[in-house]
């Protein structure tokens, strides 16, 4: 079989092969890959960007719920004393405004005058600043945020031996209530052994501390609790503790029910000491029935290239009465806030009802 040869390749088209790409041809290349490069590390550095703001919201999120989750089941539990309802009837509270009680001693009352005893009053607070007796971590509070102070009984029923001295209790029957901090012998003084119960008295004051010490330290704030000392002490006294980082403030409304009948909230008013909240003739203080609790929580860092010019209206923070971008400033109290600085924040809120009051 004959084979035939390819025709030969004209010298022209050789050297067309040899010669490779012009500089024109390289440089629309380099061009298009550069483009290309150029177009990939911008989506990888817009979803990086995005992947932090989600993470750092997220971050965000789970902050505020973690701090409405410690305040809003103390709230529901507000006015819960056991066996008994009705604070005012237990015998040994006293008054904010009386003389200091006879039970505690002075560890006690080191928050303000019969302030761990005074029972009438489940809850209360201060309006844009803070009053309380005990200092404020590194005394350094939030000057224009909050406080509310939550009074309840535990729900753990303690055994103790009898004589057993220790933390405010409170003894309770169905017919009766007694505030001790000494064990009794047959636990509860108003009933016959075995009728009633003992559980260790709870007061919670939250607030807003310019400083954590747990995350970002210095000038990073903080949702911070007062506590009365619980069954590990041998006398009461007051605790000062971190609940979470990056709370920048707290704003409190109470709910109220004017006729101490219905339960049902026809008002907010600012949060208000026990010795000028309105009084109900129906039931003393229970007119208190529902808590509008807010939370402004902040990054713990500010974030490169972003302004936080959002203005911030809740509580009674308002731009009729002004706007400020510093909340640690007497000043401060009741304006609407605008940061104008790189932390990103969210503001979350919630209404919690009171189910413990009487006649509720």
């Amino acid at each position: 079989m004959t084979r035939t040869a390819p025709p030969p390749k004209s010298v022209g088209h050789a050297r067309r092969l040899a010669r490779g790409v012009t500089l024109v041809e390289l440089m629309i290349a380099m061009t298009i890959g550069v483009g290309l490069l150029v177009g990939v590390l911008t989506v990888y550095s817009e979803s990086s960007k995005a992947y932090e703001v989600s993470e750092g919201t997220a971050r965000l999120q789970e902050t505020a719920t973690y701090a409405m989750g410690v305040i809003e089941p103390d709230l529901r539990m507000a006015e819960y004393w056991g066996l008994y309802k009705g604070g005012s009837s237990v015998t040994g509270f006293a008054l904010q405004t009386a003389a200091v009680g006879a039970i505690g001693g002075a560890s006690a009352v080191r928050c303000g005058n019969n302030f761990s005893i005074d029972l009438s009053t489940p809850v209360e607070g201060r309006n844009n600043q803070y009053l309380l007796g005990c200092a404020a971590y590194l005394n350094r509070p939030m000057l224009s945020g909050d406080t509310l102070t939550v009074r309840r009984a535990s729900t753990a029923v303690t055994t103790v031996a009898p004589a057993t001295a220790g933390p405010l209790r409170i003894c309770t029957t169905r017919a009766a209530a007694v505030l001790v901090n000494v064990a009794p012998p047959a636990n509860c003084p108003t009933a016959p052994a075995g009728t009633g119960q003992v559980a260790d008295l709870i007061v919670n004051t939250y607030y807003i501390a310019r400083d954590s010490q747990r995350v970002g330290g210095a000038n990073t704030p903080a949702l911070r609790v007062i506590s009365l000392t619980g069954p590990t002490v041998v006398a009461p006294d007051f605790v000062d503790t971190e609940v979470v980082s990056g709370v920048e403030d707290l704003q409190v409304q109470f709910g109220i029910d004017p006729s101490g009948i219905s339960c049902t909230a026809s008002q907010y008013i600012n949060p208000l000491p026990a010795a000028q909240l309105p009084p109900t003739p129906a039931v003393g203080l229970g007119q208190i029935v529902s808590v509008r609790v807010w939370l402004l929580v902040r990054a713990d860092t500010p974030e490169t290239g972003f302004i936080d010019a959002t203005i911030y209206q809740y509580g009674d923070r308002s731009v009729a009465n002004g706007i400020t971008n510093n909340l640690n400033s007497v000043a401060a109290r009741t304006l609407a806030y605008q940061p104008n600085d790189g932390f990103r924040r969210i503001l979350v809120s919630r209404t919690v009802m009171l189910r413990n009051g009487v006649g509720c």
